[in-house]
């Protein structure tokens, strides 16, 4: 596990996207990808770049149950917002919301990653640890699958929304299977509040009690993080 230290998040989306563009230029065919604030700052890179995208696959680690593409708060309208209206890609995949079976829609989806390896998967981290949606006490076995959010979560999420009580309840994401079985992990994360979460993904022992730590034993990570969020780091 490689870890880098910024000065701040715009050098630490530069650096991230660095990671990304060599990837590609090498060869990388399919990314794995994120929303959120965190990778904003890639995404900010990545469309002022000259990289060509038209041949790449995009696979999404997670999409809220319940809203529409267009909606603004869905994923789906995050990524076409931030990347792909502006950097088209040859195909972009990203869990559907409104699935009338998700069960079955969360078998597709693992296929669809096992038919397509994702060559570099971005994460950010939560607080408590987790990675996409998967939440503290969720197996490290595990594939696609409907998460039901946490109070925490929920929380957090709310200042993307007008009330607490439109925040959806649940999410389709990525297991913690799908994202050890990518070639590549690059992890960003900023922030004080985000400190003692790298803290024990880097140096606590690996548990599901701390979804993130299981990255220890992926063989190739990045993680890039500002000097807030490294600082409970003592190796």
């Amino acid at each position: 596990m490689e870890i880098i230290v910024k000065e701040n998040e715009l050098q630490a989306g530069k650096a991230a996207f660095a990671i990304f563009e060599k990837a590609i230029k090498d060869g990388a065919k399919v990314l794995g990808l994120a929303t959120g604030s965190t990778p904003l700052t890639l995404y900010q890179n990545w469309v002022e770049s000259d990289l060509d995208c038209s041949d790449l696959t995009s696979i999404n680690l997670d999409e809220y149950v319940g809203l529409k593409p267009e909606d603004p708060q869905s994923y789906h309208y995050f990524m076409q917002k931030h990347l792909f209206d502006q950097k088209p890609f040859k195909k972009t995949y990203v869990p559907d919301g409104l699935a009338s079976d998700i069960p079955a829609f969360c078998q597709e989806y693992d296929q669809l990653i096992k038919d397509n390896p994702i060559d570099v998967q971005l994460l950010g981290i939560g607080r408590n640890g987790h990675i996409a949606f998967n939440e503290p006490g969720t197996p490290f076995d595990i594939g696609t699958h409907e998460v039901k959010l946490t109070e925490n979560t929920i929380n957090a999420n709310s200042r993307f929304f007008d009330n607490i009580e439109d925040v959806p309840k649940s999410a389709i994401c990525m297991g913690t299977a799908n994202i050890m079985a990518s070639k590549k992990i690059v992890l960003m994360a900023f922030g004080e509040q985000k400190a003692h979460a790298i803290k024990m993904m880097v140096e606590g022992p690996i548990t599901e009690e701390v979804p993130a730590s299981i990255l220890q034993k992926h063989p190739d990570v990045t993680v890039i993080v500002d000097e807030a969020a490294a600082s409970e780091l003592t190796k």
